[in-house]
């Protein structure tokens, strides 16, 4: 499979000509590689029309993504429901979601000589993006902006979206999966493994938590979004505000506790998941508060009372299944996860256990702010 560097060396006709099939008004001036994303080929589209001047570009990574039609369609629902729910309730400021964009012949989809699968949907001007989170008022627009996204599609059956990662967040398969590998892998016993070993052994008993709720019918099936990283919150370039959720491909059946716990996970680790430093790595309960202060200023409409009462578990759970995964591929010998050194998953593992102690040593007062917050 070509790379991002294989697709920017095709001819600009190549690409004008892919990106022609999607504009309807007026005409293709310019397009660039966009953005810093690892799996679609991305590209932003600059038009001379007089009403929207760009849209996004993709090439969807199949070997990811290997029912593509699948995710489109998916987009396709949820965001004409969402859109639809707007109109009979606006909201008092601005909210936007990226629309499909369909083909001059009525499709969502476009595919080229070689197969390549494309799609575009509309691009949110004047807004940007952040990898990290710079104070409580930001990380509670983080957390307002996954409360809005789940609020305006709580109403829409699970059933209608097609589960397009089976197994994703489901952490007892994960568990599964690094037992074969333990069993069938000559591990180097470092004290870094050694450690990580332990940790694993120590914490099995409570993986199968959000899973058994679900079973029991404790917590209700419904639609996640999939990966609220704060670089999938965009914000408004004057006010600050956020202003849509982006990065749309993961949205499937699933729980909402996996899309808190994942949030609060990459949000509340200020070190970050690629740092050296690993023992000081602390999970920030402030940022915490403004999330989920932020989250329930809109979530509340929908969520129960059983829902708080698995808060905390879906917290410490996301950040002990991303180490146990980190972990697995590491013991694999890194067949999943991008590498830039042998034992970079190990390193990133430790990250995530080190967060998930931190998270530990903290219950009562996360447990406190989940209280307080509701």
């Amino acid at each position: 499979m070509s790379t991002i560097e294989d697709i920017k060396t095709q001819s600009a006709n190549h690409l004008q000509a892919i990106a022609e099939q999607f504009t309807i008004q007026g005409k293709v001036r310019d397009i660039q590689a966009f953005g810093s994303g690892n799996i679609n080929d991305t590209f932003l589209v600059t038009l001379d029309g007089e009403t929207e001047q760009n849209f996004v570009l993709q090439r969807i990574n199949t070997q990811v993504f290997r029912q593509p039609e699948l995710i489109m369609h998916n987009m396709c629902t949820f965001t004409e429901h969402i859109r639809q729910g707007l109109q009979k309730q606006p909201l008092n400021r601005r909210w936007e979601v990226p629309r499909v964009l369909f083909t001059q012949d009525g499709k969502d989809n476009w595919k080229d000589a070689n197969g390549a699968f494309w799609r575009a949907i509309s691009f949110i001007s004047n807004s940007q993006s952040f990898d990290t989170m710079s104070d409580r008022a930001q990380a509670g627009e983080v957390g307002y902006a996954l409360g809005m996204f789940h609020n305006l599609i709580s109403d829409l059956p699970p059933e209608k979206l097609a589960d397009t990662l089976e197994g994703f967040h489901i952490t007892p398969r994960y568990l599964e999966q690094y037992h074969k590998v333990l069993a069938t892998t000559s591990v180097e016993k470092t004290a870094e493994v050694n450690y990580c070993l332990q940790f694993v052994s120590d914490r099995q008993n409570f993986v199968h938590t959000l899973e058994d709720a679900k079973a029991t019918g404790k917590l209700p099936l419904r639609l996640m979004h999939g990966d609220p990283k704060i670089n999938n919150v965009m914000f408004d370039t004057v006010t600050g505000l956020a202003v849509s959720v982006i990065d749309l491909d993961t949205v499937k059946p699933g729980l909402v506790h996996y899309d808190i716990g994942d949030c609060l996970r990459s949000g509340c680790n200020p070190s970050g998941e690629e740092t050296a430093d690993w023992q000081n790595v602390v999970f920030d309960t402030d940022i915490c508060q403004g999330i989920l202060q932020g989250y329930l200023s809109v979530a509340k409409a929908f969520l129960t009372e059983n829902d708080y009462v698995y808060m905390y578990d879906a917290i410490r759970l996301i950040a002990f299944e991303l180490g146990l995964r980190f972990f697995t591929d590491h013991l694999a010998g890194n067949v999943y996860f991008k590498v830039k050194h042998p034992e970079h998953n190990l390193a990133r593992a430790l990250v995530q256990f080190a967060l998930t102690k931190s998270i530990e040593i903290q219950e009562s007062q996360i447990r406190a702010i989940i209280q307080d917050v509701k």
